[in-house]
C-alpha cells in the first residue's frame, strides 16, 4: 500500500485521486454525454432488467426514472465530497454502502409518500443499488472528479436514463393500449394528472407491446433510430468540412 508521510501519528493510506483544478470543467459536454452520447441505455446498454420490467407505461417509467436520478445524483455528490478520504484499497466496499444507504431512503421515502407507485415498482427500487450504471459513474467519474461537475454528471446520467425509460414506457402504453402516462395522478400525485391522456376510445389493445418482447422489440427501432440520427449527423459534419476546405483552397490558391 502507497504511504505518505504524516505528523505525529503512522503512515496513512494515499486517497483516490488528487483535487482536480477548477475552471477547467466542460459542464456542457459533461451533460451532452450524460443525456445522448453516453446515455445508460441507447449507448451503455446497463440496467435492461428493471427497464424491461417496469416500462408497461410512461408513469412507471418515469416514477423509477426519477427515483434513480435522484440516487446517482447523491451518490455521485457523497463519494466527490469523500473521495480524499477513502483509500484506494477500500473504495468498492464504501461505494456500495454509500449507495445501499441511499436506495434505502429512497425506499424508504418512496413508500412514505408515493405509495401507490411503490406498489408497482415494488422490488425494483431496491434493486438500485445493483444497477450498474450507479456504481460505475461513482467509480469512473465521481471518485476522480470535484463535487459540482460530479452532480453534473449524476444528473445527467440520471436524466439521460428517465428518458429512455419514458421513451420505451411511452412506446409500449401507446401501442399496447392507445393511452399515454395512464394512472399518472394516482401515482406520482395530483400534480402529474396533465400528463394523462387516452389516444383511442375503445382501443381493444396490442398485447404484445405489454410484455417482455415488446420491451426488446422497441428498444432495438429505438436504438436503430438513434444511431440512424447520428449518422446522419456526421454526414452533415462531414460535408459542412468538405465545403468549407474547397471554400478555403482557392482562396489560398
Amino acid at each position: 500500500m502507497t504511504t505518505t508521510p504524516h505528523c505525529g501519528a503512522g503512515p496513512v493510506a494515499e486517497p483516490i485521486s488528487q483535487p482536480v483544478a477548477r475552471g477547467g470543467e466542460d459542464y456542457r459536454s459533461v451533460f451532452t454525454d450524460g443525456l445522448w452520447s453516453n446515455n445508460v441505455v441507447f449507448a451503455q446498454m446497463l440496467a435492461l432488467c428493471p427497464l424491461m420490467a417496469v416500462t408497461t407505461t410512461a408513469t412507471n417509467g418515469l416514477g423509477m426514472g426519477l427515483a434513480t436520478t435522484g440516487v446517482l445524483l447523491a451518490s455521485n455528490v457523497a463519494i466527490a465530497g469523500c473521495r480524499d478520504w477513502i483509500s484506494q484499497e477500500v473504495r468498492i466496499p464504501v461505494f456500495v454502502l454509500l449507495i445501499a444507504s441511499l436506495v434505502s431512503l429512497a425506499d424508504m421515502a418512496i413508500n412514505a409518500w408515493l405509495h401507490e407507485l411503490y406498489k408497482v415498482l415494488g422490488l425494483f427500487i431496491p434493486l438500485i443499488v445493483v444497477n450498474c450504471s450507479v456504481l460505475g459513474r461513482a467509480e469512473v467519474f465521481a471518485s476522480k472528479r470535484a463535487v459540482l461537475v460530479s452532480a453534473v454528471d449524476g444528473l445527467a446520467m440520471g436524466l439521460g436514463y428517465t428518458l429512455a425509460l419514458i421513451l420505451i414506457g411511452g412506446c409500449r402504453e401507446i401501442l399496447g393500449s392507445a393511452t399515454l402516462f395512464s394512472h399518472a395522478s394516482l401515482l406520482l400525485g395530483d400534480g402529474f394528472a396533465f400528463l394523462e391522456a387516452t389516444l383511442i376510445p375503445n382501443y381493444k389493445g396490442f398485447l404484445l407491446m405489454l410484455l417482455p418482447p415488446g420491451g426488446f422489440l422497441v428498444l432495438g427501432f429505438l436504438l436503430a433510430g438513434k444511431r440512424a440520427m447520428e449518422r446522419r449527423w456526421e454526414q452533415r459534419i462531414a460535408a459542412r468540412s468538405k465545403a468549407e476546405t474547397a471554400v478555403q483552397q482557392p482562396s489560398a490558391a
